[in-house]
C-alpha cells in the first residue's frame, strides 16, 4: 500500500524586502545598543543580512544615515498644537524630549552636532522657533530661550545617563553610604545633611527635572512681558 506523500519542508520565512524605513530603524536599534561609535555600514549590514553595499540604494552616506536616526528621535517628541499656550507647549516639549534622549542617550549630543538636517529636525526646530515667536518673543529672545531650555534637557539627561550607569537599587544604597560614611561631619555638616536626606527620601528624577524647568519657564516668561511689544 502506497504511504501518503510527504509534504514538502517549509523554507525559511522570505526577508522582508530593504527600505529606508527598515534601514534606520535597524540603525536606531543599533545605536541604541551599542553606541554612535559602532555604527557603520558594515555592521549595519550585517544586522540586515545584505552586503554593506545594498545599504546605498537607500541611503546616500553615513551622514545621511545620521540624519535619517535623528529624524527618527525628534518624531517621538510631543510638539503640542492647537490652543496650547507657549509655557504648556515647551514644558511638554521638554519632558517629551528628556524621555526620547532616555531611550537614545546618544541623541542629544548628535541632534547639537548635526550642520545638515533632514525633515524631521527641520520641522522640530521650526516648531520651537515659531511657538515662541508666536508667543511674543523678539527672535533674540526666542533664540536664547532655545537655547537655555536645551541646555538644560540635554544637560540633565546626560547627567542622568552618568548616575544611572549602575541601576541596581542595592549599588545605589552601597554607594550612598560609602559616600556618606567619607563626610566628616563636623567639617561638613550641611553636604552631610542633604547626603543623609537624601538616602531617607530617595531620589525624583522627574520632580527634580520639572522643578528646575519650571523656573526657566517661569523667568522666560517674566523676560517675555518686560520686553517691548
Amino acid at each position: 500500500m502506497a504511504g501518503h506523500p510527504r509534504r514538502p519542508t517549509p523554507g525559511p520565512e522570505p526577508r522582508p524586502p530593504l527600505t529606508r524605513e527598515r534601514v534606520l530603524r535597524a540603525a536606531l536599534v543599533l545605536a541604541d545598543e551599542r553606541g554612535l561609535d559602532a555604527l557603520s555600514m558594515r555592521r549595519l549590514g550585517r544586522r540586515l543580512g545584505v552586503e554593506a553595499m545594498s545599504l546605498y540604494n537607500h541611503i546616500r552616506n553615513k551622514e545621511d544615515l545620521l540624519d535619517g536616526i535623528v529624524d527618527l528621535v525628534v518624531n517621538e517628541i510631543d510638539l503640542p498644537s492647537g490652543d496650547v499656550d507657549w509655557r504648556e507647549a515647551m514644558r511638554r516639549r521638554a519632558v517629551s524630549a528628556r524621555g526620547a534622549f532616555e531611550r537614545h542617550p546618544w541623541a542629544s549630543a548628535l541632534i547639537d552636532s548635526r550642520q545638515s538636517s533632514g525633515p524631521g529636525r527641520l520641522h522640530y526646530l521650526e516648531w520651537m522657533i515659531g511657538t515662541l515667536r508666536r508667543a511674543g518673543f523678539s527672535v533674540e529672545m526666542a533664540l536664547r530661550a532655545v537655547s537655555v531650555i536645551d541646555s538644560y534637557v540635554y544637560g540633565f539627561g546626560r547627567q542622568q545617563v552618568n548616575m544611572s550607569a549602575d541601576e541596581s537599587d542595592v549599588a545605589a544604597e552601597a554607594m550612598a553610604e560609602a559616600f556618606l560614611s567619607a563626610i566628616p561631619a563636623d567639617a561638613f555638616p550641611c553636604l552631610r545633611e542633604v547626603t543623609e536626606h537624601q538616602m531617607r527620601v530617595g531620589y525624583d528624577d522627574s520632580a527634580d527635572f520639572e522643578f528646575g524647568l519650571g523656573l526657566i519657564l517661569d523667568g522666560l516668561e517674566r523676560a517675555r512681558a518686560a520686553s517691548p511689544a
